[in-house]
C-alpha cells in the first residue's frame, strides 16, 4: 500500500477519534448544566441563602470562564498542545463539582462554580481547533454539530436528575441527597472523561513553514491591480472566479480596511520578530472593526437575555405554576429537544442560506419573544392553564431563536478573524459571553419583582443590536480573494 495512503488513513482516524472526544466534552458540559440548574435554587435555599445568591452563583461560573478563555486559547495557539489545555481544564472541572457536593455552606457553593468556570475556559482552544482544521464552507455545520452535541447533554441531563432525586446514602463523612448527588455524579463523568482526552485526543501535526513555502510558491499568480495603492490580492493558478456584485463589496471592503486575512499576507515572514509584532497589531486592530463589534455585541445580547431568562424560569415557575424539581428537569428535558432541533435546523439550512441572513432570522425571533414575555410574563393573569400557556410560550420561544444567532455569529466570527489565532480570538469571544453571562442572572435576580424593568432593557438591547447588523450587513461576509489556497 501506497505510504501516503496509509499516513492519510492514520490522520483521518486520529480526526475522527478527536472530533468524537470534542463533542463528548461538549455532551458534559450540557449534562452539567442540566443537572445543576434544576435544583440549584433549592439547593442555596437549604443553605438559608438570599435569592440574589442565586444571581452570585450562577455568574461566578461564568466569571472565572471569562477569564479563563482568552489565557488558554493564546496558550493553545503559541504552543499548538490543545490536549494539554483540556486535561488541564478538566482537572478544575472535577475539582469544581467535588467541591460542589460537598457543598457546606452557600459560599462553598459559590467557589465550587468558580473553579468548575475555569475548567470551561478550555472551550476557546476548541473552537480555535476546530477553526483550524475545518474549511469556511463546512464552518457552519462543524460549529453546529458541536453545539448540537451541547444540546444533547442539554436533553438527557433531565433524565438522570430522575434518578438523582432518589439518592439518600453516604460516602464515608458526606451525605448525598438529590441536591449534592449531581455534584459527585459530574465529578465522576469528568473523570472518566480525561481517560478519553488522554486516548482518543491528539494534536495533528501542522506543516513545517519551509513545506508550506514550497508548496505555495508555484502555484501562486499576481492578479492585475489597476489602482497602485491597494495591496495587491493572490490566488491559485487555475482560478477563475469572478466576483459577483455582492462579492464585490466584500472584496473591495477588504482592500481597504485590512482584514485580518489579507493582513498576514502583506506582513513578510523575513521580518522575523518585527513580523511578530505586525501580526500582534494587527490582530489587536481587527476587534475594532465594525462587523467584528457587531458580532461581539450580538453574542452579549443574546447571551444576557438568555441567561437573564434562565434565572427568571425557575422562581417564576414556582411562584406562579408549583413547580419543583422534578417538573423543573421536565422542563429543561422539553428545552433541550426544542434546541436540538433547531441546531439540526441550522445544519440543514446552512448550505442554502447565508450567515448572516440565519443571524436576522435568529434576532427578529428573539424580539418577538421578548415582546411576548414582556406582555404575558411580566404580570401574570388567568387561571393556571391560561398561565401555563402563556408561560410555555414565552420559553418555546427564546429557545427557538437561540440556534439561529449563535451558530451563524460564531461561524462569522472565525470567517473574519485571522485564523492562526482563533483560539485567542474565540477566548475574546466567549469572554464577551462570559461578561453577558455574568450580568444576565445578577440582572434577573437583582429585578425579579420588576419584570417591566428587567424584561423592557433586554428589549431595548435587542433592538440595539439587530440596527447593528442591519448596518453592517454588507461586511457579514467571508473575505473574497484574499488568502492563499493551499490544497489539501
Amino acid at each position: 500500500m501506497d505510504p501516503q495512503a496509509v499516513t492519510d488513513n492514520v490522520l483521518q482516524r486520529k480526526r475522527k477519534l478527536t472530533y468524537v472526544v470534542i463533542g463528548f466534552i461538549f455532551l458534559l458540559s450540557g449534562i452539567e448544566y442540566a443537572v445543576v440548574l434544576p435544583t440549584i435554587w433549592m439547593y442555596l435555599q437549604e443553605l438559608d441563602a438570599q435569592p440574589f445568591f442565586l444571581g452570585l452563583v450562577l455568574s461566578a461560573f461564568s466569571l472565572t470562564e471569562l477569564l479563563a478563555g482568552p489565557l488558554f486559547g493564546y496558550w493553545s495557539d503559541r504552543t499548538g498542545q490543545t490536549k494539554f489545555v483540556i486535561l488541564l481544564s478538566n482537572c478544575f472541572e472535577i475539582a469544581g463539582n467535588f467541591i460542589y457536593f460537598v457543598g457546606i455552606s452557600k459560599w462553598l457553593l459559590l467557589s465550587s462554580r468558580l473553579v468548575a468556570g475555569i475548567g470551561a475556559g478550555a472551550g476557546a482552544s476548541i473552537f480555535g481547533y476546530l477553526t483550524r482544521t475545518s474549511s469556511s464552507q463546512d464552518r457552519v455545520t462543524v460549529f453546529a454539530m458541536a453545539m448540537s452535541c451541547r444540546q444533547v447533554g442539554l436533553l438527557i441531563g433531565p433524565a438522570f436528575n430522575v434518578f438523582l432525586r432518589y439518592c439518600n446514602f453516604n460516602i464515608g463523612p458526606f451525605h448525598v441527597n438529590k441536591f449534592s448527588a449531581p455534584g459527585i455524579f459530574m465529578c465522576a463523568l469528568w473523570t472518566l472523561m480525561q481517560l478519553m482526552v488522554l486516548f482518543m485526543f491528539y494534536d495533528l501535526p501542522m506543516k513545517p513553514p519551509e513545506a508550506l513555502e514550497k508548496e505555495n510558491e508555484p502555484l501562486l499568480k499576481q492578479t492585475e491591480n489597476l489602482n497602485p495603492e491597494l495591496t495587491p490580492s493572490y490566488g491559485t493558478i487555475n482560478s477563475t472566479h469572478k466576483p459577483s456584485t455582492e462579492d464585490a463589496d466584500t472584496t473591495e471592503y477588504s482592500s481597504n480596511t485590512c482584514s485580518p486575512t489579507s493582513q498576514i499576507i502583506t506582513c513578510n515572514p523575513e521580518h522575523g520578530a518585527q513580523d511578530g509584532n505586525c501580526n500582534n497589531i494587527q490582530n489587536a486592530t481587527g476587534f475594532v472593526r465594525e462587523e467584528i463589534v457587531t458580532l461581539l455585541a450580538a453574542q452579549f445580547v443574546t447571551l444576557f437575555n438568555q441567561t437573564a431568562l434562565e434565572t427568571l424560569v425557575t422562581p417564576l415557575a414556582q411562584k406562579y405554576l408549583g413547580f419543583q424539581d422534578l417538573q423543573n428537569s421536565l422542563l429543561y428535558f422539553l428545552c433541550g429537544i426544542e434546541l436540538l432541533i433547531g441546531f439540526l435546523a441550522v445544519r440543514t439550512l446552512s448550505p442554502c442560506s447565508s450567515d448572516r441572513a440565519l443571524l436576522i432570522f435568529g434576532l427578529v425571533v428573539c424580539i418577538i419573544s421578548c415582546i411576548w414575555c414582556l406582555v404575558f410574563l411580566a404580570k401574570p393573569r388567568g387561571g393556571y392553564g391560561l398561565l401555563m400557556g402563556e408561560f410555555v410560550v414565552g420559553v418555546f420561544l427564546q429557545i427557538l431563536g437561540l440556534p439561529f444567532v449563535a451558530v451563524p455569529q460564531v461561524s462569522l466570527f472565525s470567517k473574519l478573524t485571522a485564523e492562526n489565532t482563533q483560539g485567542f480570538n474565540h477566548g475574546i469571544r466567549r469572554a464577551m459571553g462570559g461578561i453577558a453571562t455574568i450580568m444576565g442572572p445578577l440582572w434577573a435576580a437583582g429585578l425579579i419583582e420588576n419584570l417591566y424593568i428587567m424584561l423592557g432593557v433586554m428589549m431595548g438591547l435587542l433592538l440595539l443590536v439587530t440596527v447593528m447588523v442591519g448596518a453592517s450587513y454588507k461586511y457579514l461576509l467571508e473575505p473574497i480573494n484574499t488568502e492563499v489556497h493551499v490544497p489539501r
